[in-house]
């Protein structure tokens, strides 16, 4: 049985989607989110571990809560975990449906992106720790020039901490040749779940006021009160940056909201701007209408499923 990857823009109803088929086809999910493998990063990154639940049934989930909050998980991580999962799910005889929005960690598995692990350089940190957001970006793009890399999309570097990453792995990746880890590209059956933009912009508002609603605030106070420091929580980006700054003074609360639906709006966009690269680099992806009823989306991913196998 072919794997079949769920992807979307986020708020678009993929996770959903991805535990009501798996019910239906007793098929376990792997997620594909970069923030939600880690513990007590639940409301932020939006785990919504209640849409696992379905009809009585809890639905097998895999790569959620694997990583202490504070620790920099990352992509050669993910793909080492993920095939570890995926040979398990296989071997039993079971078919994986993988679900995400995190389109980089996507296309690693389904094209075997080639990584090394980069292990961290003090001294590179402590020359690029001075330097703005604006001049780290752009010997980020100067070393992507040199070494042909495609593996950072500039767009998704919101803080220093993460560009300074990207350009310590860049860096490595010059300097250091290494042997290549081979990881097999993956056959799924790969479905996008289409959402306009005036939908997703009002489902994405309602969702940030419902999680802040939720306690998303006293979750990341009680991050910061188990002792990860603030910068750690502002690398992971997002709910995390802005409600981080909020809690620690650095803004208001109508900065900090005004702020991060803005944020979340723009890597919304960024996120269709991948899949439609994945598209343009030759995954093929069978879109489907949000709007549709559960039903009817069902049954078109069960009949483009059985086309498949």
């Amino acid at each position: 049985m072919k794997m079949i990857t769920i992807l979307g823009p986020t708020a678009c109803g993929k996770t959903a989607l991805a535990a009501r088929l798996a019910c239906d086809m007793e098929a376990e999910i792997i997620s594909a989110d970069s923030r939600q493998v880690y513990r007590g990063m639940d409301i932020g990154t939006g785990k919504d571990l209640a849409d696992y639940v379905v009809a009585g049934r809890r639905v097998p989930y895999h790569l959620i809560d694997i990583a202490e909050p504070g620790t920099k998980y990352n992509l050669y991580e993910y793909q080492k975990d993920f095939h570890r999962v995926y040979a398990d799910i296989t071997g039993r005889g079971v078919r994986p449906i993988l679900c995400g929005g995190t389109g980089l960690y996507i296309e690693a598995v389904l094209k075997g992106y080639q990584l090394s692990p980069v292990p961290q350089n003090p001294e590179l940190r402590e020359r690029l720790a001075s330097k703005t957001l604006a001049e780290l970006t752009e010997m980020l793009i100067a070393l992507k020039r040199q070494t042909g890399s495609n593996m950072h999309n500039k767009t998704d570097v919101d803080s220093c901490q993460r560009a300074i990453r990207a350009i310590e792995i860049e860096t490595y990746n010059l300097e250091h040749p290494t042997e290549l880890r081979c990881m097999p590209p993956v056959s799924s059956l790969v479905v996008g779940v289409s959402i306009g933009r005036d939908e997703r912009r009002h489902r994405i508002t309602q969702r940030l006021k419902q999680r802040l609603d939720n306690g998303m605030v006293e979750e990341i106070k009680d991050l910061l009160a188990r002792g990860i420091p603030a910068e750690d929580l502002i690398y992971y980006g997002l709910e995390y940056k802005y409600v981080t700054e909020y809690v620690t003074g650095r803004s208001t609360y109508g900065e900090m909201f005004t702020g991060l639906e803005t944020a979340i709006h723009q890597f919304a966009k960024r996120q269709m701007t991948w899949f439609r690269g994945m598209e343009r680099r030759g995954i093929a992806i069978h879109w489907i209408e949000a709007s549709l009823k559960m039903e009817e989306k069902l049954r078109m991913i069960k009949e483009l499923a059985a086309d498949e196998d």
